[in-house]
């Protein structure tokens, strides 16, 4: 089906990429899917320098470009069509569903397993949920692929009555997709635009191993994880390599997430803490660091709250990588005023946020940054800076941060 989507292994200098949906206009989710992928790369990289003008053009690393194809390793599919003829990719404006399950930027694993899911769909019975008329069942299959082909499945009903049919089913759904590890039902009664509810019921495993070079990670159903498994780990390998640089003795990873930075970054006579607010994320991160022989403390915690409270014992390095709206004014100013803090990594899905908060942090330098194109054939990218307070006052270990009534008011 190559006028659809050719999924053939291509360069990053293929002069473009075919898609029939986003030529039909069924599905235009990728916006820059027609423009050349060495031209998508050079436009993000000239809006991060346009956002960044303080940033010099020496500290630029090389950018990691995030593939063409497979390279999607997580599949929110919106359940459309009807009863035992369902459809598996979008919905339309009219809430009518759009079939892409020969979508190309889907991982290989993904990729083969959603025909399978669909049967699995169609042999319930379940009528897919109707937004317009607010009634249905079925709502979305969220679909996360681990290197080595695993996945974790996880579909996203209304009632009591989708999961126990799903659950009956669950020999018939093993059967079919044999490399689902993890299999679980989310409830979402409300009638409301998101992609999950607060109940999540797990019928098969708990967590999807994901190996990243010398660390695995353990995802939960609800844990967070960057979308392009290969740039993630070229990103969790350069903030390693930055934080080596800076030698820290005493490490916050901050938004921690499952870990990702924090392990990645542990090392003797290193102290480490990572902080988060999802309890589930921060129980798959002591997973990981017990399985990998690890030592870093994880935190269930609001990240500036944890700041404000241990402001004493501030750490030498703070790495953060906080959600679309950055980590806001409370948590910058916390960062330039707070001189226990020598070295700051901000990881950041917003060039525009990020932005912001460095001017909030003058007292800071980038002594490098890099682009990682996370998700190509749009306008999102993941952009990651090390940072360096300037002309340093001399370290006093027993002093705490702010220095003076003034430095507090900044």
């Amino acid at each position: 089906m190559t006028d659809v989507a050719d999924r053939r292994s291509a360069s990053p200098r293929d002069p473009a990429v075919r898609c029939g949906y986003f030529v039909s206009g069924a599905c235009r989710s990728c916006t820059l899917i027609e423009t050349p992928i060495t031209d998508q790369l050079a436009g993000k990289q000239a809006r991060c320098r346009s956002l960044l003008p303080t940033v010099p053009e020496s500290a630029w690393v090389a950018p990691v470009p995030g593939g063409v194809r497979a390279f999607r390793n997580r599949a929110k599919l919106a359940v459309g069509g009807r009863a035992g003829a369902v459809t598996l990719g979008i919905l339309a404006r009219d809430g009518t569903g759009v079939d892409l399950r020969a979508c190309l930027i889907q991982g290989g694993a993904i990729h083969a397993a959603i025909p399978a899911l669909a049967e699995v769909l169609n042999a319930t019975g379940l009528a897919p949920y109707d937004v317009p008329a607010r009634r249905g069942e079925l709502k979305y299959v969220h679909v996360t692929e681990a290197p080595n082909g695993d996945l974790m499945l996880r579909f996203v009903v209304r009632t009591q009555e989708g999961l126990g049919r799903i659950r009956a089913r669950l020999g018939a759904v093993r059967a079919a997709i044999p490399a689902a590890v993890v299999v679980t039902v989310n409830l979402l009664p409300e009638h409301r635009a998101v992609l999950e509810g607060d109940e999540e019921i797990v019928l098969h495993g708990a967590s999807l191993p994901m190996p990243l070079g010398p660390v695995t990670l353990h995802l939960q159903p609800r844990s967070f994880f960057q979308t392009n498994t290969v740039v993630a780990q070229a990103l969790y390998a350069q903030v390693a390599d930055w934080v080596d640089a800076m030698g820290p003795q005493t490490l916050w990873d901050l938004y921690c997430g499952v870990g990702g930075f924090a392990l990645h970054c542990a090392a003797p006579g290193r102290a480490v803490t990572g902080v988060e607010l999802s309890t589930s994320a921060i129980e798959a991160a002591e997973r990981s660091a017990a399985d990998a022989g690890l030592h870093a403390d994880f935190i269930a915690s609001d990240a500036t709250a944890y700041a404000h409270d241990h402001e004493s014992e501030a750490p030498e390095l703070v790495i953060v990588n906080p959600p679309r709206r950055g980590i806001g004014g409370e948590l910058a100013d916390w960062l330039q005023r707070n001189r226990r803090v020598r070295s700051v990594v901000y990881s950041s899905c917003n060039p525009e946020s990020l932005a912001r908060d460095l001017e909030r942090m003058p007292d800071f330098a980038v002594r490098s940054a890099r682009l990682f194109d996370m998700f190509p054939h749009t306008g999102h990218l993941e952009v990651a800076v090390l940072l360096e307070r300037g002309a340093p006052a001399p370290h006093d270990p027993t002093s705490a941060a702010p220095e003076s009534a003034t430095d507090a008011g900044r």
